[in-house]
């Protein structure tokens, strides 16, 4: 396993993308591009608990880190979730400081948190590897919550000082729609917004996180002084990719 929550703290940049298509497959080829860190989405990706557990098994094959966004903050499903062996967690909608401890609460063991514990699972290699992974699973685990409305960033700064929150990941798309202007990602107000959620996380020793659509905007994410970037999705590339192929085979006729 590849435990990154040391790096992403220390303000490395970790770089990653989204899997939505809830394919083992395109999970394995992602696993091995060269990304630090894979987000398996069960909240608008296409699969369902099974396909994230084939997902974990392909994203062995690679280096990434295998991070498990849910689509809420949900105790049983994170608890089966991590017991597949994710190694992060993503926590969407989450707008205030306790609703960041409650997601917290359920990713740590007692007596740190209310994580039920199972020596026979996958994320302990069905028991051979419990003792290494109970004692460092409290420490290593990453804990993503997502910034996705104007309250949440309002909150930025009493999210960013929970203990064992580790990155405050901007939803682009769903703070826009939140601030009443859809996509507008250069807006002035929705740059602010941005710029708070970054000096929020600075001063409590935070990561921020954000999802870009291509490199380029990933780059201004930097510069902006987010660390934890991802860029595109396995959907998004197929998509484009065939119609690049179909529209260039219907340039032949």
């Amino acid at each position: 396993m590849k435990w990154i929550r040391k790096d992403v703290l220390a303000g490395k940049v970790v770089f990653g993308t989204f899997l939505n298509l809830g394919s083992h497959i395109t999970a394995e080829i992602a696993a091995q591009a060269g990304f630090d860190w894979v987000l398996l989405d069960l909240e608008h990706g296409a699969g369902e608990r099974t396909e994230v557990l084939r997902q974990l098994q392909a994203v062995e094959a690679g280096g990434a880190t295998p991070v498990v966004r849910l689509g809420w903050n949900d105790r049983p499903l994170m608890k089966r979730i991590l017991d597949l062996g994710a190694l992060g967690i993503m926590v969407p909608f989450i707008n205030t400081a306790e609703a960041a401890r409650e997601a917290t609460t359920s990713l740590q063991y007692p007596p740190q948190g209310e994580r039920g514990t199972a020596v026979f699972c996958r994320a302990t290699r069905y028991g051979v590897e419990f003792d290494r992974y109970f004692a460092e699973a409290n420490e290593e685990l990453l804990s993503v919550v997502q910034i996705e409305t104007l309250e949440a960033v309002e909150n930025a700064e009493a999210i960013a000082a929970v203990e064992r929150v580790d990155v405050l990941f901007v939803g682009p798309m769903d703070l826009s729609v939140s601030m009443g202007m859809p996509r507008q990602f250069d807006h002035p107000e929705f740059r602010e917004k941005l710029l708070a959620v970054v000096s929020a996380c600075k001063k409590h020793g935070k990561a921020a996180g954000i999802l870009a659509p291509n490199a380029e905007v990933a780059a201004q994410f930097l510069a902006d002084g987010f660390t934890f970037v991802a860029a595109g999705s396995d959907g998004a590339v197929v998509a484009s990719g065939l119609a690049s192929i179909a529209q260039a085979l219907r340039s032949t006729r």
